[in-house]
């Protein structure tokens, strides 16, 4: 291993506290599971950087740190450095770990290919970070890990998935500052909150309890809707630097529209804008003291802007990760900017309360359930979304051995554009899951393909479900891809399909 021979960086008194409980953790623990709270702009990065490079020094083994995005692992990395830890972010190409590095940065399906090749070996790893801990895509990784202590950060330790919760995978938690006394020591802006309410009726729950993106748009795209933003930003937010968080692309490139005629300077981004022209609008937005820029999906994590001055919560959420994170791109303090604004359109501040109050996250923690029942999550997967499209119980009769056929669309949608993946792996993980309700209640070939043109009417809600999260795919597009499907779920289970089975 190489050593770090940067002089230690110095650190603010409550960060120091959560280091050294964290490492007395460590040490007093064999192969333990940790999870770690800090609300977003607390410095989390700075302080499981530390860590790592207290671990390497004091026990001579690898550390990873594992991240769900691109930008966290490049951001995650150059803060290593700059601590003086050597380090490197592994990529699809990368080979087993060498003795050069004491830490490496990875993306956790990059890593998971890297291991299931068997080019990368873990039994050296001696600590596993997880940034952003709440995603549940981390979880398919853990079982590589088993000689190593494990220590989840996150602002929320409350799981995506409530049927997931977080005390499954993590023994106890370390409750870092919270946002009130970062405020009152400096560490943090103070909000200044504006609150409009708005009638949420017309809203739907997709089946992990959040507010659907075709639901969204419809809602906040209606002229009455642009109207009301467009009044709360003049009141409120004129002239200061604004990100407009959106809940789908739709209504994002309908608050484009509404401020361009307005004369506001502005820009749209989501997951689908070219690398090359995000850069340019994320540059534009960094120089332009006035500037607007309304999003979807993308500057939650992973972006840090420090001279934003308004926020606008132009969406309804249930999930309290999310309203965290949204609020916090705007909580970075400067010299120049001890406040910022907050502008609520969708109730959100009544639902889950200011966001500067401290929340009691052993609670959370310890009892998911009941904090769940409080955010009004419909636990026992009761959602209106998933019920109404027609599982008839005919169809479900033809599938005696199949306990879930329920596929959440708008779930799996998400999740891809939170860990970068390609929109078309949502259909594809559809179509082989039900290539396998197909083969699980066949004695036959014959029967599995008769079954897979029974499931059509599922198979055409699927791919309107689809077709909605993409916003703006064509007729055209749909009918080729319901054809498609089929012909793919059929092809599927006639290469799957064992060849042993008699006819």
């Amino acid at each position: 291993m190489k050593t770090n021979t940067q002089p230690k960086k110095a650190f603010y008194a409550y960060q120091e506290k959560d280091i050294e409980t964290i490492f007395d953790h460590i040490k007093s623990e064999n192969n333990g599971k940790l999870l770690y709270q800090l609300p977003t702009g607390g410095g989390k990065t700075i302080i499981f950087s530390e860590i790592a490079r207290r671990f390497t020094e004091e026990f001579n083994k690898t550390v990873i740190i594992l991240t769900h995005r691109k930008e966290l692992s490049t951001q995650t990395s150059s803060t290593l450095k700059k601590m003086g830890i050597k380090n490197h972010i592994i990529s699809s190409t990368s080979g087993n770990f060498k003795s050069d590095f004491d830490c490496y940065v990875a993306m956790v399906e990059t890593l998971r290919n890297r291991i299931k090749d068997k080019r990368i070996k873990t039994n050296n790893v001696g600590l596993v970070i997880v940034d952003e801990a709440h995603h549940n895509s981390f979880r398919k990784l853990m079982s590589s890990f088993k000689n190593a202590f494990v220590i989840g950060v996150t602002a929320t330790p409350f799981s995506s998935d409530i049927s997931k919760p977080m005390k499954k995978h993590y023994k106890s938690l370390v409750v870092g500052e919270n946002i009130s006394e970062l405020i009152a020591q400096g560490f943090l802006a103070k909000p200044q909150s504006h609150v409009y309410e708005v009638e949420l009726n017309s809203l739907k729950t997709g089946i992990h309890g959040d507010y659907t993106v075709s639901s969204s748009n419809e809602l906040y795209s209606s002229p009455a809707m642009l109207e009301l933003l467009l009044k709360a930003y003049n009141e409120n937010g004129s002239g200061k630097k604004t990100l407009i968080f959106n809940n789908g692309i739709a209504a994002s490139q309908k608050v484009y529209e509404t401020f361009t005629e307005a004369g506001i300077a502005i820009k749209h981004l989501d997951n689908k804008t070219p690398d090359s022209e995000r850069k340019e609008i994320l540059k534009w937005f960094k120089k332009t003291k006035d500037a607007v820029l309304t999003s979807v999906s993308i500057l939650t994590t992973g972006f840090d802007e420090p001279t934003v001055e308004n926020v606008i919560l132009n969406r309804a959420t249930t999930s309290i990760t999310l309203y965290h994170q949204m609020i916090g791109r705007g909580s970075r303090k400067l010299p120049s900017k001890k406040t910022f604004t907050i502008i609520d359109l969708g109730n959100n501040i009544q639902r889950f309360g200011a966001w500067e109050e401290p929340v009691d996250w052993k609670y959370v923690f310890e009892r998911p359930e009941e904090f769940a029942k409080q955010l009004h999550y419909q636990l026992s997967g009761g959602s209106s979304a998933v019920q109404s499209h027609g599982l008839s119980a005919e169809l479900r009769a033809q599938f005696p051995n199949t306990l879930e056929m329920t596929f959440d669309i708008e779930g799996h949608y998400q999740e891809a554009i939170d860990t970068d993946k390609k929109p078309k792996t949502v259909i594809q993980q559809s179509i082989r899951q039900h290539a396998k309700m197909c083969m699980d209640n066949a004695e036959t070939l014959s029967q599995a393909i008769a079954l897979a043109e029974a499931l059509q009417p599922e198979i055409d809600w699927r791919v309107k479900q689809y077709v909605k999260c993409l916003d703006n795919a064509s007729r055209n597009y749909k009918t080729w891809l319901l054809e498609d499907y089929q012909n793919r779920l059929k092809g599927l289970i006639i290469k799957l399909y064992p060849k042993v089975t008699a006819a």
